[in-house]
């Protein structure tokens, strides 16, 4: 079974998330944060992972970063040795007048490289920097290489949703089992 649960308790934090990578895209969200609930269910229903998470923080910030790395982690831990799986995934998603492209290679390896040309201090209730810092804190707790950019587009919630859907999609793909795979998706034999 590709389920995980993470429970994750700083001075600042309490973080519960779990993960079942075949899902159906079901979520169950509680943080402090409308918007924040709002990108992870749509993570959730696009990537089609079952997602459970919940968060108690001091402040935004911290509820946002400690929600993204119990999410990498759990990804992360309910991936395994990444035997059968495709590995890459990449998708292009709009959402009205905005455009995102992702792409994803489950390595082992966490690079990010997010650029959602966001312009407003924030989306909602969330910051903008910490739509940011949550797809950057996401990458590294998953250790996994993820690559966002925005295209275009004149609405920032519009920017930071196409984003969202578009990591979600390439998700989707990378964790998907390759019935042809034999072991890891490495010519090195090992992630």
């Amino acid at each position: 079974m590709r389920k995980q649960e993470v429970f994750r308790k700083t001075k600042e934090t309490e973080v519960k998330v779990n993960v079942n990578l075949d899902g159906e895209g079901k979520t169950t969200v509680c943080t402090p944060v409308p918007f924040l609930d709002h990108m992870i269910t749509s993570l959730a229903t696009h990537s089609l992972i079952d997602i459970s998470a919940s968060v108690k923080g001091d402040l935004v910030h911290h509820s946002v970063e400690d929600i993204a790395i119990g999410l990498g982690e759990a990804l992360n831990k309910a991936l395994g040795e990444r035997e059968g799986i495709t590995r890459f995934g990449n998708a292009a998603a709009p959402m009205d007048c905005s455009l995102a492209f992702a792409a994803v290679d489950l390595v082992k390896r966490p690079y990010f490289k997010i650029d959602l040309k966001l312009r407003g201090k924030k989306v909602e209730d969330m910051p903008t920097e910490d739509i940011v810092h949550f797809f950057e804190s996401l990458a590294t707790a998953l250790q996994a290489n993820v690559h966002i950019f925005v295209e275009y587009g004149s609405n920032d919630h519009h920017k930071a949703e196409a984003a969202v859907k578009a990591l979600a999609l390439s998700l989707r793909q990378a964790v998907a089992m390759d019935p042809r795979r034999k072991g890891v998706p490495s010519s090195k034999g090992v992630i």
